[in-house]
């Protein structure tokens, strides 16, 4: 054990994760990376350890499997300062479209799941008395766009999940962040055609979460233009944004 703050992130084999891994760590605290398979985890534990001088460990989390959210939240080591959920699943709309299991795996991965284990994090961290949670949702749940509806729908409901746990949280001492981070050049990403002056690299996104965290923002969009343009998007009429094709 250290006196130094620790921060469990959730979905630590993606770019993302890796990247808010790497913020916090190099901010000095000590990190848990958590995702399906902790052995393959354990190089990029290594690495922060080396270069960071911080703890650093791996363990088996998956957002799908939450029957074992009880056992994974009461068999960490010692309750965290911050927990950071970066898990998801972009899936592919149009299989989503006719595929119902394909659908419902996107729903569960980006709803579902973040939302009940954050939420049981949250009662732990009320119980204590402080504590912050994050959770990465996305601009796609600002409005339902016919191209990405399924995902976006998820992630809707997990920012509004976020919404009222941060007000209700707020009165027991816990901070509660929703993340928007807009279109990243991820594995995730990779051979979409994405706008470049609305696109950020992953260590974009980790430094904004950190920064989330030690300023106590409430909601972050990383790019603020995405802020400009989903309010331009959430003011047309129905009757408009139907037509677009996007």
């Amino acid at each position: 054990m250290t006196s130094r703050k620790t921060v469990l992130v959730l979905g630590g084999s993606s770019d993302i994760g890796r990247a808010a891994a790497r913020a916090f760590a190099k901010a000095g605290y000590d990190v848990g990376l958590a995702g399906r398979d902790a052995a393959a985890l354990e190089p990029d534990a290594a690495d922060l350890r080396a270069r960071y001088s911080i703890e650093a460990n791996t363990l088996k989390f998956d957002v799908l499997d939450t029957a074992t959210f009880e056992s994974f939240a009461g068999g960490l080591p010692a309750l965290p300062d911050v927990v950071v959920s970066i898990v998801g699943l972009l899936g592919v709309q149009v299989q989503a479209e006719s595929d119902l299991a394909h659908a419902t795996t996107i729903m569960r991965s980006n709803y579902e799941g973040p939302s009940l284990i954050l939420g049981l994090f949250a009662e732990k961290f009320l119980a204590r008395g402080n504590g912050t949670i994050v959770g990465v949702s996305s601009v796609a749940g600002d409005r339902g766009r016919s191209s990405n509806y399924v995902y976006g729908s998820a992630k809707a409901g997990f920012s509004a999940f976020l919404s009222g746990l941060r007000g209700r949280a707020s009165r027991g001492g816990v901070h509660v962040v929703t993340v928007k981070p807009g279109f990243v050049r991820t594995k995730m990403t990779e051979g979409m055609k994405l706008i470049g002056p609305l696109t950020v690299d992953a260590p974009v996104v980790g430094d904004a979460i950190l920064q989330a965290v030690e300023r106590k923002t409430d909601v972050v969009y990383v790019s603020g233009t995405w802020r400009l343009v989903m309010f331009i998007i959430k003011a047309l009429p129905e009757a408009v944004f139907k037509k677009l094709k996007f």
